[in-house]
């Protein structure tokens, strides 16, 4: 199978996730719904049904959810409430609210009240302090009660032995995401921005193994391709969310290429593998304590700015020119953060531009300027 028709099937997953909902219904299974962020989709997989991820959408316009949302909620958060609302996820089974950040926290209620006639909703409460010994056995408590949840929805029990398989499954998939990441880089003339967001996304929208199944396989087609000698620009994306197509065409459109990301949607979301020995609950809880120079949770060096100088350091290591920051519109820890980011990259020599967006975004006109203005500058 060629190369351009592997990505042409991520692309039409991506696109298109309720058709993929609706397949993997047809198949006879249950598929939960996974809000951001660092849900442990590897219990869902071991009670033996779909994570299906939640992040919003690009082509619908918030309605229905205003009547449960204040204003100044993100987008992300108020359009995956809308998608419930308006029956596009009817056939889900259940979802998973994590509540990270300070929009998703009182979230999960009104995901609840809006829900309570039609699904279950799993609330999850990760732990601030996760490092310490009482934190990780907060997080095992919490996932505990996942756990439970998702087996009154499967109608079984999940065994350690299952979590254990999804965990070796999930490692499989994040490394080929890895790989894939890489790869792109080596090969943007290939790997463009918008097919590499295609290729990334798809992956919240299926199985594991039949994801990594196939992008093993795209990667094996890129790593037999010459390394391209490119002659455009190379940028390091950072954000919560870089997934809109038309936002990304602007790219394509001015030959830049993405050599690697900071975004939680996408690299941020497989930085970190689980162990595949002894307690799984604890391997889960470890992962997520394991997880570090992320935006949305507690560093207590933050003092140091050590997130901003890894960001810095990427930007470097990827051989990209500079940095475009995609800052979710009303989201507090990225405005919080972005004082000390701009520091830090400033103190590196590193050109960035920030772009403000938001998921009900329809015209890019201002940002296409501002883009092709800052890779004229670097260029």
């Amino acid at each position: 199978m060629s190369i351009e028709v592997m990505i042409k099937e991520f692309a039409e997953i991506a696109a298109n996730p309720k058709a993929q909902l609706n397949k993997y219904k047809a198949e006879g299974k249950k598929c939960i719904g996974v809000l951001p962020y660092y849900a442990p989709e590897e219990l869902v997989e071991a009670a033996g049904m779909v994570p299906f991820g939640m992040w919003g959408s690009n082509k619908k316009t918030i309605a229905r959810a205003k009547e449960y949302c204040a204003t100044f909620y993100c987008t992300i958060a108020q359009l995956a409430l809308e998608m419930l609302l308006d029956g596009t996820m009817d056939q889900l089974d259940g979802i998973i609210t994590p509540t990270i950040c300070d929009t998703l926290r009182p979230m999960s209620q009104n995901f609840r009240v809006a829900m309570k006639d039609k699904l279950p909703c799993i609330f999850l409460a990760h732990p601030q302090n996760r490092f310490a010994p009482w934190g990780l056995q907060f997080c095992i408590d919490q996932y505990t009660n996942v756990r439970n949840e998702l087996n009154k929805i499967a109608g079984h029990e999940m065994t350690d032995e299952d979590i254990r398989a999804a965990i070796v499954l999930y490692n499989k998939a994040r490394a080929a995401r890895r790989e894939f990441v890489k790869l792109a880089n080596d090969h943007c003339d290939v790997i463009t921005a918008t097919k590499r967001s295609a290729v990334l996304k798809a992956a919240w929208f299926m199985t594991k193994a039949e994801y990594t199944e196939k992008l093993v396989a795209l990667n094996a087609e890129l790593k037999a391709l010459p390394v391209c000698q490119w002659k455009g620009v190379k940028v390091v994306t950072s954000g919560i969310i870089c997934d809109n197509p038309e936002l990304l065409k602007i790219f394509d459109d001015n030959n830049i290429a993405i050599a690697a990301d900071d975004v939680a949607h996408e690299t941020r979301a497989f930085r970190v593998d689980a162990s595949e020995e002894g307690d799984p609950m604890m391997a889960l809880a470890q992962q997520f304590a394991d997880q570090d120079y992320e935006v949305l949770l507690y560093d207590p060096q933050s003092s140091k700015n050590r997130r901003g100088e890894f960001v810095a350091n990427m930007v470097k290591e990827s051989g990209a020119q500079g940095l475009i920051l995609f800052m979710q519109q009303f989201c507090d820890p990225e405005e919080m953060e972005y004082p000390y980011l701009k520091k830090a990259l400033d103190e590196a020599g590193i050109p960035h531009i920030k772009l403000g967006v938001d998921q009900q975004m329809r015209d890019f006109g201002q940002a296409a300027t501002a883009i092709q203005a800052f890779a004229d500058v670097i260029a």
